[in-house]
């Protein structure tokens, strides 16, 4: 491919390279260089991609594209954003795959990814398409599922990811758009056919340090977007459809919206309630217990009225929606009169509502088993021991991923805010001896809820991924109790 293709779209403020040049390959990353390359040198954060120059050049790299001008004589293409050139490189490098599918965006700090599950569920039930999916969990090519370890992998992987599905004849991308992703230019080039907000609560204020910054940067995502669904109910939501150049919907569970919800019944295996939009009236119905759950179906409910689904064959199709692994799962606790749910929740608000949730269908105690990642937003800290403490009968504060922060300090963090409460709690550093802890002292008709880490099965101690999962701890824990 020649260079003039790999930079359509993009208006380069210098270049001594040729643009007949023949170009192979792309990448990032100069250990990936190889002859004939093109190397984007990216300004990061940890790293300087413009110091590896003369490593891309030694591998056989042809062009180098950079937003520094390089200090030695070398074929290169100067632009105003490195990311964002990297971005549309890759979506020519691989012959802009998402323009022949529907690729809908879910943005927001809680229940995107429970919604995207969602989404893909009903939209092969409704469409009857192959839909590709992109998100925390994992990525997914029809049935097919590919691991992933960002929520929006970087715009080169994404691109590759596109072409993948395109190739395997997905008609629609369900893809769940990080912050992160936003602000870095991943999502560059992409155009959304429709694009959703769940809701905005306090997270990766290490990276964006303010709420503005942060609403600010999901408010981005429905600038690039056909359609607009919108939760009415947060309190950023204005800001949102402020931001939308494109038709809003907007979705309520107070009746603030165009698409709302009523007579809500909370059950411990699932939600009811009745939608309403325009002139269609459904009753929906949905095996995942939880308030919480009611505002994931109306994301998914507002995108498909979006697309022209009608709110019937939604609601049949959400009907017999498989739960979310590490979204309210229950584990199972065979021959014990207690239960042991698994989620995710690891922002204060995510931590309010599965305990709220739970604490809606509990018979006995709520048992909160939780802690906080390391190198992340240290604010948050006080705020879910407060949290903790406050909505269950027993908090135990343990370790989440403390990545490179000494676990000890990340709970001397947290536990300022259990302390203001009054109430019980302990602290348990190891997290599979707090499970352990929970499941000893777990009565008749309590509930333990073990929030953080959801479907991941490791832990990041000092650096070091080693392997955790819940499940097997659970079983593992059951199985010493019969010894």
């Amino acid at each position: 491919m020649k260079l003039q293709q790999l930079l359509l779209g993009i208006t380069p403020l210098e270049m001594t390279a040729d643009p007949e040049t023949e170009i192979s390959s792309v990448a990032y990353d100069s250990r990936k260089v190889t002859e004939k390359c093109l190397f984007v040198a990216i300004s990061g954060f940890a790293s300087d991609g413009n110091r590896f120059i003369p490593m891309a050049m030694e591998k056989g790299a042809a062009v180098i594209v950079t937003a520094k001008k390089p200090d030695r004589e070398v074929p290169y293409v100067l632009v105003e954003s490195d990311r964002l050139a990297l971005a549309m490189i890759s979506c020519n490098y691989f012959g802009r795959p998402a323009d022949t599918m529907k690729i809908i965006g879910i943005t927001g700090t809680n229940g995107k990814t429970s919604s995207t599950l969602l989404l893909k569920h009903v939209l092969e039930k409704t469409v009857g398409a192959k839909v590709g999916l992109i998100g925390t969990m994992a990525n997914m090519v029809g049935d097919e599922v590919i691991p992933t370890e960002r929520t929006t992998p970087e715009s080169f992987e994404l691109q590759e990811l596109f072409a993948r599905m395109r190739d395997s004849g997905c008609g629609y991308v369900v893809m769940e758009v990080s912050s992160h992703a936003i602000a870095l230019e991943r999502i560059g080039g992409i155009h959304f056919a429709a694009a959703a907000f769940t809701n905005l609560t306090e997270d990766h204020l290490d990276f964006h340090k303010t709420m503005d910054d942060y609403c600010d940067t999901k408010a981005e995502l429905f600038r690039r977007c056909d359609f607009a669904a919108i939760n009415a109910d947060d309190s950023y939501s204005q800001r949102m459809i402020d931001a939308a150049s494109c038709p809003v919907l907007t979705s309520s569970l107070q009746g603030n919206g165009q698409l709302n919800a009523a007579n809500l019944t909370l059950k411990a295996d699932g939600i009811r309630f009745d939608a309403s939009f325009k002139d269609e009236k459904v009753e929906v119905e949905l095996g995942i217990p939880g308030r919480f759950t009611v505002y994931n179906a109306l994301t998914v409910l507002g995108i498909c009225a979006g697309l022209e689904i009608s709110l019937k064959d939604v609601a049949a199709a959400l009907k017999d929606a498989p739960g979310v692994k590490g979204r309210v799962e229950v584990v199972p606790t065979p021959g014990k009169d207690y239960t042991v749910l698994i989620d995710y929740a690891h922002t204060p608000d995510g931590l309010e509502n599965v305990l709220s949730a739970v604490r809606g269908f509990c018979k006995g105690r709520v048992i909160a088993v939780f802690g906080c990642g390391g190198d992340r937003d240290p604010i948050k800290r006080p705020i879910m021991g407060r949290i903790g403490a406050e909505l269950a009968d027993l908090a135990i504060i343990t370790s989440d991923n403390p990545r490179t922060e000494d676990p000890e300090a990340i709970i001397r963090d947290i536990e300022p805010g259990a302390k203001q409460t009054g109430k019980a709690y302990e602290i348990v550093v190891d997290r599979r001896k707090a499970i352990r802890y929970a499941m000893q002292i777990a009565q008749k008709d309590d509930i333990i809820v073990l929030a953080g880490k959801g479907h991941e099965t490791y832990q990041e101690i000092c650096g070091v991924k080693h392997h955790l999962d819940e499940r097997e701890e659970v079983a593992a824990a059951l199985e010493e109790q019969k010894g």
